[in-house]
């Protein structure tokens, strides 16, 4: 007859497995999450830690601006591209050439012309920030606020970023925009 003790026992065999396993998995987690890119958001032009601790003067920025002023991007056509699986519905999109003028006009909500705003544009393509163009707006009478000579060289989706200062109040504006290959 056989006693217990002959009897073998495999889980200090699984407990070893699942040890290697464990740490088998995490090695190839870290590995990956190495190589893949990172990109900072760029909503509200700035670092993204930077916006989340003066998110409620952004806003509050924001709220006074859409009560005083309106901001219109002019002279540009509308794109014939439908994009696909997009969760939300995309607003209009504007076409891109390889060489660009963008022209935004700045009103107060009488219709007045605003001559003294401060007007950056940021020309980015969802997903990424290599491709990033920056803009001072340069000013023009009538409200209009030009940038020159944007030039695209890679087709596909920008996002056109306009932000406006007049004095207290900062808004945003993102125009989607697309350069056919």
């Amino acid at each position: 007859m056989a006693s217990n003790n002959d009897k073998k026992t495999y889980w200090p065999h699984m407990i070893l497995g699942f040890l290697a396993i464990g740490v088998t998995l995490g090695f190839w987690t870290v590995k990956h999450a190495i190589g893949m890119p990172v990109h900072e958001s760029n909503e509200y032009m700035m670092k993204y830690q930077t916006a989340d601790i003066d998110a409620n003067q952004i806003r509050e920025g924001q709220i006074r601006f859409d009560k005083r002023y309106n901001v219109k991007l002019e002279g540009m056509k509308l794109s014939d591209f439908k994009p696909e699986h997009l969760k939300r519905k995309p607003g209009p999109i504007v076409a891109l050439s390889a060489n660009n003028e963008i022209r935004y006009r700045v009103t107060d909500k009488a219709g007045n012309p605003v001559e003294d705003a401060n007007v950056t544009l940021l020309l980015t393509r969802p997903f990424t920030e290599k491709d990033d163009q920056k803009f001072a707006l340069k000013h023009e009478q009538g409200g209009y606020y030009t940038a020159q000579n944007v030039r695209i060289k890679k087709p596909g989706r920008y996002i056109l970023r306009v932000r406006v200062q007049k004095g207290d109040a900062t808004g945003f504006q993102d125009t989607a925009g697309y350069l056919k290959p």
